[in-house]
């Protein structure tokens, strides 16, 4: 198929940007209400929309999750009319977590019901970096686009950072960093992140590479006793971030962490970073590298993706 007649409707910001960085943006001509990147994209149709006010407080969007999952229904809604009326050839969806993104089982749903269009659906289901290559790879085969290139590229970003960092255990004692996924509950980032941390000179708690999240209490950070505290909310970028953070700085024991004794407690916009497996999860290791060891790396990501609280 030439790309003049593909007609691709990407459901997942990172499947998104994956798309952007093999130069198929112009085959795009529909999204999620959440995919915001590129700038040229931002004025496309929206094929979904949320159940759920993504304004509200942390505890109140997980109680609403919670309660939509327990009743069986998705957290998102595809606009099956938005969906006819685009046509699409292919879709690029997840089947990696129901909250991130509209389920697989809905777009498959979704793309039976359609009547002017039978689209291929391409599904991403990353875990750790390499899955992620993976993704790449194949949405890039599924278009005859060669991803080598920005594979290529992505992984040269990521050895420069390994190779600074690789000799520091020996030198010195690596940092502990706790990654704060969500604030109410208290969830700790796993999945890449882990991987991400260790690879910019870090030592993640209470979370391994590949994994899922999962909900802590508060009396386990306490005891950790972090060198690090990062905060990178899911979908949430740096004025949320900060606002949302406000809900652990506010602690009576908070002040007694090492990481706040030493000022080294740090927010992210973690909307762009951190949560989307794509190309960026190379500029979100940047950005760590940066924050962990800011006397080796200094790549100006500071006042755009990451900020002292």
């Amino acid at each position: 198929m030439s790309d003049s007649n593909l007609r691709i409707v990407s459901l997942i910001p990172s499947g998104t940007e994956i798309l952007a960085a093999l130069e198929l943006t112009n085959a795009i001509v529909g999204l999620s209400h959440e995919c915001d990147y590129p700038q040229q994209v931002q004025q496309l149709p929206v094929c979904t929309q949320a159940r759920l006010n993504s304004n509200a407080p942390s505890s109140e969007i997980h109680d609403k999750i919670e309660n939509l999952l327990q009743s069986a229904l998705s957290i998102y809604q595809i606009k099956i009319d938005v969906l006819e009326e685009l046509q699409p050839t292919h879709i690029v969806t997840q089947d990696q977590c129901d909250v991130c993104a509209t389920s697989l089982k809905d777009v498959q749903k979704a793309a039976k019901s359609l009547i002017n269009s039978s689209p291929q659906i391409i599904s991403l289901k990353p875990s750790v970096l390499q899955d992620v290559w993976g993704d790449i790879q194949r949405v890039g085969n599924a278009f005859g686009v060669d991803s080598q290139p920005l594979i290529k590229n992505l992984e040269a970003r990521l050895k420069i950072v390994e190779h600074k960092t690789q000799g520091l255990s020996k030198i010195e004692k690596l940092p502990t960093v706790a990654c704060i996924e969500w604030t109410e509950p208290l969830m700790f980032a796993a999945n890449w992140i882990p991987e991400l941390v260790s690879i910019a000179g870090g030592e993640a708690l209470f979370s391994l590479t590949g994994q899922s999240s999962a909900p802590l209490k508060w009396e386990t950070l306490i005891q950790a006793n972090p060198d690090i505290v990062i905060f990178m909310p899911c979908g949430f970028d740096l004025n949320r971030t900060r606002q949302e953070a406000q809900l652990l700085t506010n602690h009576p024991e908070w002040g007694q962490l090492h990481a706040t004794e030493s000022g080294r407690v740090y927010i992210t916009d973690s909307n762009a970073y951190f949560n989307r497996p794509g190309p960026r999860l190379v500029d979100s290791l940047e950005i760590l590298a940066e924050i962990l060891h800011p006397e080796i790396f200094q790549y100006g990501y500071k006042g755009k993706a990451w900020e002292f609280i």
